[in-house]
């Protein structure tokens, strides 16, 4: 299980800045992140686009990805870490867009989620089949984040702290 005390000094002592932009999971991720003091010192803020529209509006993500795609997708995960990214002028964004249920949607089943992380020069998106009620399913969502965003971190040839 990752501490959110670890991702705070990874950013910290590497001197990378965080965003993220979050869907389905409502600003959890955003929460856990600034839970523990110090997190002003790398975490530049966060956005959440629940409605479509907003995503298209706030987030520039294109009606024509979302038309062939849909938002629960790779594609929309992609982009929307990658113009949070720039949105927020940070050096990694963390996305998230899925269908936490109760219903599913777009052909979805509940519990299909996308974590997109950007980096560098790259973008990861990490796909899941979740299972349990809505709060399961984000948080677990989050775990899930925190644990590749920790991976990433670690794994970059200028992280300082490597374990």
């Amino acid at each position: 299980m990752v501490e959110i005390k670890d991702i705070h000094q990874i950013f910290c002592k590497t001197g990378q800045t965080l965003g993220s932009v979050e869907s389905f999971t409502g600003g959890l991720f955003a929460k856990e992140i600034t839970a523990v003091a110090g997190a002003s010192k790398f975490y530049k803020g966060g956005l959440v686009a629940y409605a479509t529209e907003t995503k298209q509006h706030l987030l520039e993500i294109e009606n024509d990805l979302i038309q062939k795609y849909g938002v629960v997708s790779k594609q929309v995960a992609e982009a929307m870490a990658e113009n949070g990214k720039r949105i927020l002028n940070v050096s990694c964004c963390v996305s998230f867009t899925g269908n936490a249920g109760p219903d599913a949607m777009e052909n979805k089943q509940v519990g299909e989620i996308y974590i997109g992380i950007s980096y560098r020069n790259q973008t990861k998106v990490f796909s899941y089949q979740l299972e349990g009620d809505r709060n399961k399913i984000q948080q677990q969502s989050i775990t899930l984040a925190l644990m590749q965003l920790q991976k990433i971190m670690l794994q970059d040839n200028n992280c300082l702290d490597k374990k």
